[in-house]
């Protein structure tokens, strides 16, 4: 689902974006909810950037990317934690790109995301090229998702991935399986 924001361009640049887990839900601009395979998702296109909302059994977990005011958590490059029952595992990077890979790479991805029943992205006003879009999906016991923040008058694209997952078990505690070793 493509959609034009009704809003300014506050997430101005890429350095600007912080990291958080847990948060309480924020106003969002548009969101589009997905039922996968059980888990329920809800993609959210804030002002500032996005939020992705997981409930599946009794467990829960708020991923937020944002220019967050007050945060002192930058986008980190990665992450790996444990969320209640799950593993949570979160990678940013920052792409360069020149006006005119920017302007292709900015238009493959949001047709990409506008034609999957799984995406949703989101166009600011002022410039076809800023953008945010969020594509997600379940792969066995897993749930995925995949977000690109656009900066064209910075030549930036900032993609992250995330992964979700129910925790993989071992056994006997404190024994490594001799299949990893």
């Amino acid at each position: 689902m493509l959609t034009t924001l009704n809003t300014s361009y506050t997430d101005t640049r890429a350095a600007d974006l912080a990291w958080a887990l847990g948060r309480e839900p924020l106003p969002a601009l548009a969101t589009l909810d997905l039922e996968l395979t059980g888990a329920k998702l809800q993609l959210r296109l804030l002002g500032a950037s996005h939020q992705i909302l997981l409930e599946e059994r009794s467990s829960s977990c708020s991923e937020t990317v944002a220019c967050l005011p007050g945060s002192s958590t930058p986008l980190p490059l990665g992450v790996a934690k444990r969320v209640g029952d799950w593993e949570y595992e979160f990678a940013a990077r920052v792409e360069e790109l020149t006006p005119g890979s920017f302007a292709g790479r900015a238009q493959e991805l949001l047709a990409l995301v506008s034609d999957h029943p799984h995406g949703l992205a989101g166009v600011f006003p002022g410039s076809p090229h800023a953008f945010t879009a969020m594509l997600a999906q379940r792969q066995e016991d897993q749930v995925h998702w995949r977000t690109w923040h656009a900066y064209p008058q910075d030549g930036q694209l900032v993609a992250t991935r995330t992964r979700v997952g129910a925790r993989k078990t071992t056994g006997r505690p404190g024994r490594i399986p001799s299949h990893a070793a």
